[in-house]
């Protein structure tokens, strides 16, 4: 989706109502407690593979022409704006490499130096059923420099409306199946794990990977099957409007990005806002930039061309009649 279609279709006309999340509204009280007991699953990059033309891809088996150790996926969306609930009629796009570490749809360049533009292997699109899962059919993904296995999602709502970009983790260890199929010279994984870059040491899951482990049961002979439950802002519960005491921030773009990116924000009535960036760890770089902005949609742009390369966050502080509001997403400087 263009970025203009994205903030079109995300942010619609401010002088209509607008859903969304409640995770963004500002408390009435410091005692007020959450209807919900789960959390907006981490945002991640779409990568430099993501799926072309998706909605041409409606299928369950992913395989495509690729060989490999046979591998279930079941996902299930949760709206955390419904106390939790399955989130019905989602749409989900997913895509991963190959055992061999290559995507379709891309190559011929110096990224992906073996050519698949004219293939789709192992990319799919599904709608989410009342329990608010889909399911494909897929070989294990093996590994490609600098990346641990993994796996990546796009979900929109029903009407195509983007929720979120993440990624699956794939748990690690002596005996995993991450271990047991890149050992698995006779389907075809000849890397093995030497030069495997670990969840610790990966450029996207190097900070945190707790919203997004995945499980993963079977063996090399009968196949492997992964379970993952992802949380998502979808539609608030009884139709919880966009109002005076809330704003939207949506992802900076490009991301990743070598010289500057733009942070799109939409307001509801006239701010003060400040965005700062910081590091993982939490030190704030650059000076943060300070704003008086008027209603409506803006898109704020950071220089981080100085910048050395890797993740950070950036926070949108917004300050109006109704209080103080704040949200945070990850950057990455390429």
């Amino acid at each position: 989706m263009e970025r203009k279609d994205f903030i079109r279709k995300s942010f619609g006309v401010l002088s209509a109502a607008i859903v969304v999340p409640s995770i963004l509204k500002a408390g009435n009280s410091e005692n007020e407690e959450s209807t919900t007991t789960c959390s907006v699953t981490s945002s991640e990059t779409a990568g430099p593979f993501p799926t072309l033309t998706p909605d041409s891809l409606i299928r369950t088996n992913i395989v495509g022409d690729r060989t490999g150790i046979p591998f279930d996926i079941t996902i299930s969306i949760m709206n955390i704006n419904a106390n939790c609930a399955a989130l019905e009629g989602a749409i989900v796009d997913i895509w991963h490499c190959d055992k061999d570490g290559y995507y379709s749809q891309y190559g011929g360049t110096a990224m992906q130096t073996v050519n698949y533009t004219t293939n789709t292997f192992l990319r799919g699109r599904q709608t989410t059923n009342a329990n608010g899962q889909v399911a494909f059919t897929s070989i294990f993904p093996g590994w490609y420099t600098s990346r641990a296995t993994h796996i990546h999602v796009h979900i929109y709502n029903a009407a195509g409306t983007s929720l979120l970009v993440t990624q699956i983790a794939f748990p690690e260890g002596t005996n995993s199946a991450v271990v047991q199929a890149n050992s698995a010279t006779a389907y075809g994984y000849t890397k093995g794990m030497t030069g495997y870059t670990y969840n610790a040491s990966d450029n996207v899951f190097s900070d945190s990977v707790t919203s997004e482990m995945s499980t993963i049961t079977g063996s090399v002979s009968s196949g492997f099957a992964l379970t993952h439950t992802i949380y998502v802002a979808g539609p608030v519960l009884e139709s919880e409007e966009f109002n005076s005491n809330s704003f939207f921030l949506g992802q900076n773009y490009p991301n990743p990005s070598a010289t500057s990116t733009k942070i799109p924000i939409v307001l509801n009535e006239d701010s003060q806002v400040e965005t700062t960036l910081f590091t993982l760890t939490g030190q704030r770089i650059l000076t943060p930039i300070q704003s008086n902005l008027s209603a409506g949609i803006h898109e704020i742009e950071l220089d981080v061309s100085s910048l050395a390369k890797g993740m950070y966050i950036y926070k949108v502080v917004v300050e109006n009649t109704s209080g103080r509001l704040e949200q945070s997403k990850k950057l990455i400087k390429d």
